[in-house]
C-alpha cells in the first residue's frame, strides 16, 4: 500500500535554476528496491549541497531528492535477513545523487546499500556521525594499519566541517596529540571542545611550510581540503608519517615532489566511504558503537526538521558550517 510522506525536492526551472521546496510524494513513487525504510534520522554532508544546488557530478536528473546518509526502520521488505522493523543504516552508493535520499520520510533500496544498526549506537547517534564520521573512521582504520594512534602528533584539516570534526573528536579520543587546521577565528571553543590540543590558521599553516620538504611535525595526518593544504602536510610529516586523504574542498589537484616519500618514507592514503564494501561500513559502523565509542557528540551537532534544510544548505556551501547538522524526521 502506497504512504504519503514529505521530502525536501529539488527541481529543475525551465530556465535551468534549481529549487528546493518541501513536497508530498507517494512511496509508489520510489526506486524499485528490496528495503522500503521510514527514515528517521539524516544528515547534511557537502556532497547532499552540491546536489540540491545542480551539480550534474552528483546528480544526472532532477526532480530530485538529496540526502547520501539516512538511519531508519524497514517498513517492507524481500529479503529475509532484514525482516520487517530491522534498523538500519544506509549510506553512500547512489543514495540522495540520483536515488531518492534521506531528506526525505522514506527511502526504498536494495538491500547490499543496508547495515544492520549495532545495538549499542541510537539511530540520531548514527546520523550525527554520518557519512562524514563513516570517512573519518575509514582514516583512522587506515592510519592504525600503518601506526600506532596513541601519543602520536596527528594533524587535521578542515577541523571545523563534518569530516574534520569528527576526525578530530576521534583521535583525540584514542589519545592522540591533535593539532586541528581551520579558516575560522572563532571556532577554538568548538575545537577544544573536541579534544584539539593545538589549533592553527589554515593562512598560518600554509605560510609555515617552505619548499617540497620541510621540518618535521607530525606522525599522522587526515587531509579533507587536498590543494595547498595538501602539499603542505607533505612537506612537515615526520619520518615513516602517514596521511589519509579524503577531501578536496581546497582543490583537487595538488603540488608536491617525491621527497617526502623517499627521503621520509611517508605514505598518503587515499581514502571513499562511497563504494567500499558493505562489510567495511559495518566494521567502521560496529567500532563507533563500541570501542570508538565517542561521548558528548550532541555537542557538536545542530539538530533540524526538514523545513530548516535549505537554509543549512546554504550555510555549507558558503563555508560557514561547523560541525554537523542532524535532520530530524
Amino acid at each position: 500500500m502506497s504512504k504519503d510522506f514529505k521530502a525536501l525536492v529539488v527541481d529543475e526551472d525551465p530556465s535551468g535554476n534549481f529549487i528546493s521546496s518541501i513536497q508530498k510524494r507517494r512511496t509508489a513513487d520510489l526506486p524499485k528496491g528490496d528495503l522500503t525504510v521510514r527514515v528517521e534520522y539524516s544528515s547534511l554532508n557537502y556532497k547532499d549541497a552540491l546536489s540540491a544546488t545542480g551539480n550534474k557530478g552528483v546528480t544526472k536528473q532532477y526532480p530530485h531528492t538529496p540526502g547520501i546518509d539516512a538511519a531508519g526502520v524497514v517498513e517492507d521488505s524481500s529479503q529475509s535477513d532484514f525482516p520487517i522493523g530491522t534498523e538500519v543504516i544506509v549510506s553512500g552508493y547512489d543514495l540522495g545523487m540520483n536515488t531518492a535520499g534521506g531528506f526525505g520520510e522514506y527511502i526504498r533500496v536494495p538491500f547490499g546499500w543496508a547495515v544492520k544498526r549495532p545495538e549499542h549506537l541510537s539511530a540520531r547517534e548514527a546520523m550525527i556521525i554520518g557519512t562524514a564520521g563513516l570517512t573519518a573512521g575509514l582514516c583512522v582504520k587506515a592510519l592504525k594499519e600503518k601506526s600506532t594512534i596513541s601519543g602520536m602528533k596527528a594533524l587535521v584539516s578542515g577541523a571545523t566541517g563534518g569530516v574534520g570534526c569528527m576526525a578530530v573528536k576521534l583521535l583525540s579520543h584514542l589519545d592522540a596529540n591533535v593539532t586541528a587546521i581551520t579558516g575560522k577565528k572563532d571556532a577554538t571553543n568548538f575545537l577544544e571542545g573536541l579534544g584539539a590540543n593545538e589549533i592553527i590558521s589554515r593562512t598560518e599553516f600554509l605560510e609555515s611550510v617552505r619548499g617540497p620538504i620541510a621540518k618535521g611535525f607530525w606522525n599522522i595526518a587526515v587531509d579533507v581540503a587536498g590543494g595547498n593544504t595538501l602539499s603542505s602536510i607533505l612537506a612537515s610529516m615526520r619520518y615513516g608519517g602517514t596521511v589519509a586523504c579524503c577531501g578536496l574542498v581546497d582543490d583537487p589537484s595538488f603540488k608536491g615532489s617525491v621527497f617526502p616519500f623517499i627521503l621520509r618514507g611517508n605514505r598518503l592514503i587515499g581514502i571513499d566511504s562511497v563504494e567500499i564494501p558493505i562489510q567495511d561500513k559495518a566494521e567502521i559502523w560496529n567500532s563507533f558503537a563500541n570501542e570508538w565509542r565517542v561521548s558528548k557528540l550532541e555537542d557538536m551537532c545542530k539538530p533540524i526538521k526538514l523545513d530548516g534544510m535549505i537554509a543549512e544548505i546554504d550555510k555549507i556551501l558558503d563555508g560557514n558550517q561547523t560541525g554537523r547538522v542532524l535532520l530530524e524526521l
